[in-house]
């Protein structure tokens, strides 16, 4: 099965709004508002089946200068096991590249699947405190669970 990897349009927000909430209701990730989708809309890159049909989500928001984030990285169940979030993550990290961005970094409960792509694990304490802002939101914070990896291209 084949994957069209894009940029996310206007028409994506509602399936990304319920993929990722639907994942932030099982605890695997954090719900993001339609409000916040619609913000951060650039963000994102969209696997889409050759109907149109929504695969899966990836956004690599930039963080500071040279730091960005890998964040809300979803797949819709039907699409799993298929390298569809392998794909989103490289399409992430090329956009990183093309921006001059040398260090992205993730928060995830699926360190193996980072590390086969190239990240390492890192302490949580070495991110700056500005990352912090979306952990204040979450139900688990402050104890929070995710692991913290790093990829430097």
């Amino acid at each position: 099965m084949s994957v069209l990897i894009r940029k996310a349009c206007m028409a994506d927000v509602k399936g990304t709004y319920e993929l990722l909430n639907s994942y932030a209701k099982q605890g695997e990730l954090l719900g993001r508002s339609l409000s916040s989708l619609y913000d951060n809309l650039r963000d994102f890159q969209v696997a889409s089946h050759p109907d149109g049909a929504l695969a899966g989500v990836c956004a690599l928001h930039i963080c500071w200068e040279n730091l960005a984030e890998i964040r809300s990285l979803a797949v819709f169940a039907d699409f799993h096991n298929r390298g569809i979030g392998r794909l989103l993550v490289k399409q992430c990290l090329a956009d990183a590249k093309a921006l001059q961005i040398t260090e992205v970094f993730t928060l995830t409960y699926q360190p193996h699947f980072f590390e086969k792509l190239g990240f390492s694990p890192i302490d949580k304490k070495d991110l700056p405190h500005k990352v912090w802002a979306d952990c204040l939101n979450c139900p688990k914070f402050p104890d929070c669970n995710e692991e913290a990896m790093v990829w430097r291209g």
